[in-house]
């Protein structure tokens, strides 16, 4: 009589990570035991999938120690991975697709990134966020804030926006040649929804490769590069907040982006435009938002 094949689930103690899992305490909220006892099989099941070696398992700790020592406030090596991974893009998708039961579509998402600062300054509508010497090109960015159902404007909508200066980098990062808040600003929306400010048409840049980020890409033997993007945070009291990114639709990074955030709905036209003080790139970009649950619950903690 043949014998069944052995498989990692029969060749090794099938009550293993059972026992773990029942090891989780009654005091551990319905939320993280889920989420914990479904982290703790897949985790198992992936080592004995890959019957991981003790060597390449102490390469794994030492990895994710390398990614708390290189991290702090300014730098967020433990979000690079997740994008690196997608993760983080996985879980806008999911966010993305609870947010409307509906067959129209609200603006799309994409994943926050490492470099949102709480303290952006407001600016006037039709202000410049470019406060320091660059080398790009400059543009007029306007549009709409509508409402995904009546479709009349949103007044009052904050749109904060940040971007890389034409070096690549963002205000912390280049300390030397940008001012705090350089290329950052929030903007309300007037009476019929409108915003309009300057900003700069955005520049490809290379994730930081001298970290462990970088040792990943260079492992799964990929390029640290991402196409040219400007980052926004839309957000109003009475409707669910949006964040994303938007890319020239010229980049030559757009369909192998390193951290996957491209989507096409967020690919975006710079047009050439004359008679203008300041720009020289007209880009319309109109945004709209889903209202949010008049009965809105706390979101729970694990």
């Amino acid at each position: 009589m043949a014998q069944p094949p052995v498989t990692a689930s029969t060749k090794f103690d099938p009550n293993f990570t059972q026992n773990v899992i029942n090891a989780i305490g009654p005091k551990t909220s319905p939320r993280a035991r889920e989420i914990l006892s479904a982290l703790i099989k897949h985790i198992h099941d992936f080592t004995r999938e890959t019957e991981l070696s003790v060597d390449e398992w102490m390469m794994g700790v030492q990895f994710l120690n390398a990614v708390g020592q290189i991290s702090d406030s300014k730098r967020n090596e433990g979000q690079r991975i997740s994008d690196v991974i997608g993760l983080e893009s996985l879980v806008d998708e999911i966010a993305h697709k609870h947010m409307v039961e509906s067959d129209e579509i609200p603006t799309s998402s994409s994943i926050l990134g490492p470099f949102w600062s709480p303290n952006a300054p407001f600016r006037e509508l039709g202000a410049s966020i470019i406060q320091d010497p660059h080398k790009g090109q400059v543009a007029l960015m306007h549009g709409r804030v509508t409402d995904l159902y009546t479709k009349k404007g949103i007044p009052g909508a904050i749109v904060d926006i940040w971007q890389a200066s034409s070096n690549g980098k963002y205000d912390f990062q280049d300390p030397d040649n940008q001012s705090d808040n350089n290329l950052r600003g929030k903007f309300k929306t007037d009476k019929d929804g409108n915003y309009e400010l300057i900003c700069l048409r955005p520049t490809p840049y290379s994730l930081p490769t001298d970290g462990p980020a970088g040792t990943l890409l260079n492992l799964l033997d990929r390029h640290p590069m991402r196409p040219a993007h400007i980052h926004l945070m839309i957000s109003q009291d009475d409707y669910k907040p949006v964040v994303n990114q938007i890319f020239p639709r010229e980049d030559p990074y757009l369909t192998t982006d390193s951290v996957f955030a491209v989507k096409d709905d967020l690919i975006v036209d710079f047009k050439p435009l004359t008679g203008h003080k300041e720009a020289t790139l007209d880009l319309l970009y109109n945004i709209v938002l889903v209202p949010a649950p008049k009965d809105k619950t706390p979101t729970s903690h694990l």
